[in-house]
């Protein structure tokens, strides 16, 4: 029977005809049913991020800042002489304990006393000119009051007298001034001190104002720093400047305290740094002249916040953070950070108390998106 329907071709076209109407419908059916489920399912949510927090605690954070400075004296003067010549000898070497008004130096002073002799000697003269001009208007005044004798001569007589003593008292400044130069033939000190630098030899010529001797005041010292500008971005106030420790490089354990005196108002213009005078109070006796100290001043500064590095965000090349809001969704907030550290950023302006800031998935995070709180964070 089987053979017969194969060789029957009418009757094979109607079954296969027939199979293929029968798949057909089958299919339809198939497809209709899974539009219908397609129809009525519900779409699916959108997925909510899992995200870590810190809740914000402002505290104050103790900004240490530290240097590397010598040991200088607070008074140091470079002495020359006020007249120039030939250094006959320098008393004063370098390491040498003087006292106020010792000689340090002096030079060749014969051409000054020739000139001291020169001024007496117009004293003197000039002395005699006054005498003879007295005499002279004593005896012209005595004619003109018994009438033997004109104004006119009394009044030339009185003129001469009056130049004579003008010219006397000319004299005489000039023999003061003689006097004074004669002894600044000789180098003094001005105060109790230590000779720290000499700028002359005998048989040198100096002119004036040449330094000859460096005298420092060994009671008053310095410890002067040179500080980078940055550092001076959040300085407090320097109407109350902060005490300095300063510690010697070879031996910490020799101390000072010492307190900022003077700040230079213009940077150096090599290093860009703007050198910083810290006044010691008792420095020891160990902190020389030109040793190596470090300082380290701890400033009060006003709370912040400490957060994790990983929670910074960069939004329009300004640093920001994302903050979950009580509706559970993320807000970004522009912060101002103070300083940068390994693992952490300091902010002190941008968040309040009791903000939730993300800390993880940051870079994933879009503006309103609504977020769930890993369970045992932000608490």
């Amino acid at each position: 029977m089987i053979a017969a329907l194969f060789h029957n071709k009418p009757l094979r076209r109607r079954l296969i005809a027939g199979s293929i109407a029968v798949l057909a419908c089958g299919a339809a059916m198939v497809w209709h049913g899974a539009k219908s489920e397609a129809s009525n399912a519900k779409p699916a949510a959108p997925e909510t991020k899992l995200v870590k927090t810190m809740a914000v605690a402002p505290m104050l954070d103790a900004d240490t800042r530290t240097a590397i400075g010598e040991i200088r004296p607070r008074l140091e003067s470079d002495l020359g002489f006020r007249v120039s010549g030939k250094l006959l000898e320098r008393v004063a070497e370098i390491g040498a304990t003087v006292k106020k008004g010792e000689v340090l130096a002096r030079i060749e002073d014969q051409d000054y006393r020739n000139r001291l002799a020169s001024a007496e000697a117009d004293v003197a003269a000039a002395q005699a000119v006054l005498v003879e001009a007295r005499a002279a208007e004593a005896r012209i005044g005595a004619l003109l009051a018994k009438g033997f004798t004109t104004r006119a001569n009394y009044d030339a007589t009185l003129k001469n007298l009056r130049s004579a003593q003008a010219k006397l008292k000319s004299a005489n400044i000039a023999l003061d001034m003689a006097k004074d130069q004669l002894g600044y033939t000789e180098l003094h000190a001005e105060f109790d001190g230590i000779v720290t630098a000499t700028g002359a030899e005998a048989g040198q010529s100096v002119n004036v104002g040449q330094m000859v001797v460096r005298v420092a005041d060994p009671k008053s010292r310095d410890a002067v720093f040179s500080i980078a500008e940055a550092v001076f971005a959040n300085a407090p106030d320097t109407k109350h400047p902060p005490k300095v420790i300063v510690s010697l490089l070879s031996n910490p354990a020799i101390t000072a305290v010492g307190t900022i005196r003077e700040i230079a108002p213009m940077a150096d213009a090599a290093t860009r740094t703007f050198q910083v005078k810290v006044s010691l109070e008792n420095a020891p006796a160990e902190m020389r002249f030109g040793a190596s100290v470090g300082g380290r001043a701890e400033l009060a500064s006003t709370p912040v916040v400490v957060l994790p590095g990983s929670a910074l965000f960069d939004k329009d090349g300004k640093p920001a953070v994302w903050v979950v809001t009580a509706s559970s969704a993320v807000q970004l907030k522009p912060i101002t950070v103070v300083r940068y550290e390994t693992d952490r950023v300091v902010v002190r302006d941008g968040l309040a108390k009791g903000d939730l800031v993300v800390t993880a998935g940051v870079n994933r995070l879009r503006e309103h998106e609504k977020v769930r709180i890993i369970e045992g964070e932000g608490k």
